[in-house]
């Protein structure tokens, strides 16, 4: 019986190789030992077929599994003598007939091939490790509110879609009052599924705001823009603003300017995890007459005439500088 080949040795290669460097050294390998470099040289020859059969085991991965297993014996071939006998061939010229081969399964119970070389060759089958459980990964959805909801709170409807399964859930998911935009709101094991009996991941929804036809906010406070009169602004007066629960009164003191802020605390937006909420402004756009009567507008003139103060005196490009 031939001597067993170390395929990995003939490539200089470890048993741990990856395909990319097996390719690698068979390249290098066939390329030195061409039979076009090494004219008329049998041992050139010869080690140049070697490693193209070495190369033909290792990059097969379902062969070079085998050959990992049972050496030369595993990746063997069925061919048949010149006398037409039927063998079993592997290595550099070791057969066995196949009325042998029959016998020796027959007399290991009719196992299956890998059984037989197992017990045969004397080689046991390694026991591939056990991968270990990984957890799924996490999905990000994003999720659109109106003002309204993020402010106040609400319940939505999420529906969630297994591809891999082909199955889908629908979710009644809690939106918590005075949610912000960007902020994520994680449902536990409603993500990708695991690999290896690991648990799944966590579906994450992002959450958008729509804007509001008035209200703008900044953190936990809110913001209106409130038209006034020049005589509301110039005597002061009462007026009804909008507020997020509802109509709400507010003072306006006399000569209050354009862009004044009338605060009213604890009418804002409910804070993050807690109960106590922002305040509401008010601000204050004066807004003066489009037209004018001929009644009005001499008043205007009579005011602007009787009106000694300047009001860009105390501008840095005023007079009073």
């Amino acid at each position: 019986m031939t001597r067993s080949r170390d395929y990995y040795r003939i490539l200089g290669l470890s048993r741990s190789a990856s395909p990319d460097e097996v390719k690698r050294a068979y390249r290098k390998l066939a390329k030195q030992y061409h039979p076009d470099r090494h004219h008329g040289d049998p041992q050139a020859e010869a080690k140049f077929k070697e490693v193209q059969q070495a190369y033909r085991i290792l990059s097969d991965p379902q062969k070079r599994s085998e050959y990992d297993q049972f050496g030369e014996a595993g990746v063997g071939q069925w061919s048949r003598t010149p006398r037409g006998q039927r063998v079993y061939q592997w290595g550099g010229g070791s057969t066995i007939d196949f009325d042998d081969l029959e016998d020796l399964m027959s007399a290991f119970g009719g196992k299956r091939r890998a059984s037989v070389f197992e017990e045969f060759f004397g080689r046991q089958r390694p026991q591939s490790p056990r991968r270990a459980p990984e957890r799924g990964a996490d999905e990000q959805r994003p999720i659109s509110l109106s003002f309204d909801q993020a402010v106040h709170g609400c319940t939505v409807t999420v529906r969630l879609h297994r591809h891999s399964h082909g199955e889908s859930e629908t979710l009644e998911v809690k939106i918590p009052p005075g949610v912000e935009a960007g902020q994520k709101i994680r449902l536990a094991g409603k993500g990708h599924t695991g690999a290896n009996g690991g648990p799944p991941g966590d579906m994450i929804l992002v959450v958008s705001i729509q804007p509001h036809r008035f209200f703008t906010r900044r953190g936990a406070d809110v913001f209106v823009d409130v038209p006034v009169s020049v005589a509301e602004a110039v005597l002061g007066a009462v007026i009804d603003v909008p507020s997020l629960d509802g109509p709400a009164t507010v003072t306006l003191p006399p000569g209050t300017p354009s862009g004044a802020k009338l605060r009213l605390k604890g009418r804002g937006i409910r804070k993050r995890g807690g109960t106590e909420r922002g305040d509401q402004y008010v601000v204050v756009v004066i807004t003066p007459p489009k037209t004018l009567t001929e009644e009005q507008h001499a008043q205007f003139e009579q005011l602007r005439n009787l009106d000694k103060s300047n009001p860009r005196a105390q501008c840095p490009w005023g007079e009073g500088t």
